[in-house]
């Protein structure tokens, strides 16, 4: 599973080149799909008017609910520190669910941002260019 981060929501409304790609060969691959947690979404659409309208109308693009198991879990994570909504939405999406048995892969701009043991790729590296 890919989810993008806040700062990765943003690279890709602003034109991101290397996210554009990975957008585009998710949509022609059936089952693929870019995740982006609610909170994250919310930041972004807060912090710039459009964001929102520009990535939701991407086909490979899926929002993650704030359900009420994860309304707690990312909760618990602001509580004990492990950054704001909007990060610890990301980093609830990050974790082992029943429906998805492979690896979560976090990408953002940011991966100081998250804590030792998720596995974060930086937009802007090198290891993007396996993704699109």
């Amino acid at each position: 599973m890919i989810i993008l981060d806040t700062s990765a929501v943003k690279a890709l409304a602003g034109g991101h080149k290397t996210l554009n790609l990975l957008a585009g060969n998710m949509a022609r691959t059936p089952g693929d799909r870019l995740i982006i947690p609610a909170l994250c979404l919310m930041q972004a659409e807060a912090d710039d008017e459009g964001i929102s309208s520009r990535v939701l109308t991407l086909s490979s693009v899926v929002v993650d609910n704030l359900d009420t198991v994860a309304s707690v879990t990312v909760g618990t994570m602001i509580r004990d520190g492990y950054g704001g909504p909007d990060t610890c939405h990301a980093l609830c999406c990050a974790l082992p669910r029943p429906e998805f048995t492979g690896m979560s892969i976090l990408l953002t701009g940011n991966e100081v941002a998250y804590p030792p043991g998720v596995v974060t790729v930086d937009i802007d590296s090198l290891g993007m260019l396996e993704f699109s």
